[in-house]
């Protein structure tokens, strides 16, 4: 049986508009005749996600992304999730938007949880979330050592400007000079250096003959000290401790008024009467110097003795005086 042009033609169209229609199908990741749950996920941003992306659990792929398109006039984006109907999982579950590489690519993964809630049916809304890629990991550790680092410029940048105000020209000239001046004394003491070393090498066998005579001199206090060890020095101290004891001790009792000198240094009576004989010896000394007659009279031929007749404003004779009118 021969089938005309136009069956044959009719043929190639019908097979061809299949063809198509599973194409498209592949393509756009929704399969036909597959009885599939439809699940839906509503996110901010989706970071470049396609339609057909795979979506999985716990790595293994169990759907794909059907659709994306705008929710309403706020600009969420509503993503249709396809999963084959043996995956169950709680309805509080979480479709959650993850990079799928360093260099870009988006991925839906279903986080699921088994509670005690109902499980999700055909037609739920996910709760969504987006997980930090690499890029937004780094950027946000990043960022603070980025801040300080530019904290650090902007100081370094502060003080260079203070650093460029107090070096001023004429504090750079001071600086200049005050260089000049230090490669002067570095000379200056580099020479004397270069002297002292000439010092020390013309003098050598004097210095290692004073050095000689210190050795000597460290002996003899050696030796000095071995004979102050031996000559019982901690008897000596031992007696003159002793002995300032007892000084100590004869000291405290005339400080207290007791024997010939404590009593001599504490009786007030008799430093009065020895004042009173040093006045009175100091007048007799006085009046014998001025009236010696009164004391020595001598007669060669027997003759008889004058009565002694006291001069006018005799200085004895006033003190007594005095010295009356003071006892009265």
């Amino acid at each position: 049986m021969k089938l005309s042009r136009e069956v044959k033609t009719g043929i190639i169209v019908v097979a061809g508009i299949i063809a198509f229609i599973f194409g498209l199908s592949y393509l756009k990741s929704s399969p036909l005749f597959e009885n599939n749950k439809t699940f839906y996920a509503v996110y901010d941003n989706v970071g470049g996600l396609q339609p057909g992306t795979q979506v999985s659990i716990n790595g293994y792929n169990v759907g794909n992304v059907t659709s994306i398109k705008f929710k309403d006039s706020s600009g969420k984006l509503l993503v249709t999730i396809s999963i084959n109907n043996e995956f169950e999982f709680s309805e509080n579950s979480v479709a959650e938007l993850f990079d799928t590489g360093i260099i870009g690519g988006k991925g839906v993964q279903i986080v699921p949880v088994f509670d005690q809630a109902p499980m999700a049916k055909s037609g739920d809304t996910l709760k969504s979330q987006i997980k930090p890629g690499l890029t937004e990991l780094v950027q946000q550790k990043l960022t603070p050592l980025q801040m300080k680092v530019e904290g650090a410029v902007s100081h370094a940048d502060s003080l260079l400007m203070n650093v460029n105000q107090i070096l001023d020209d004429p504090t750079k000239n001071k600086l200049q000079e005050t260089i000049v001046s230090l490669n002067e004394l570095v000379r200056a003491f580099k020479g004397s250096a270069d002297n002292l070393n000439v010092l020390l090498e013309n003098n050598k066998t004097q210095l290692d003959s004073s050095l000689k005579n210190v050795s000597k001199i460290t002996s003899n206090f050696s030796q000095l000290s071995d004979s102050l060890v031996s000559a019982d020095l901690g008897g000596t101290l031992s007696e003159f401790q002793s002995t300032v004891i007892k000084l100590n001790g004869i000291l405290s009792k005339i400080e207290n008024g007791e024997g010939s000198l404590g009593k001599l240094s504490k009786d007030e009576a008799l430093y009065d009467n020895l004042a009173a004989a040093s006045r009175e010896l100091d007048l007799l000394l006085q009046d014998f110097r001025l009236n010696p007659k009164r004391y020595v009279n001598v007669s060669v031929f027997g003759k008889k003795q004058k009565e002694y007749t006291l001069p006018e404003n005799d200085p004895a004779e006033e003190n007594n005086t005095t010295e009356q009118k003071e006892n009265q």
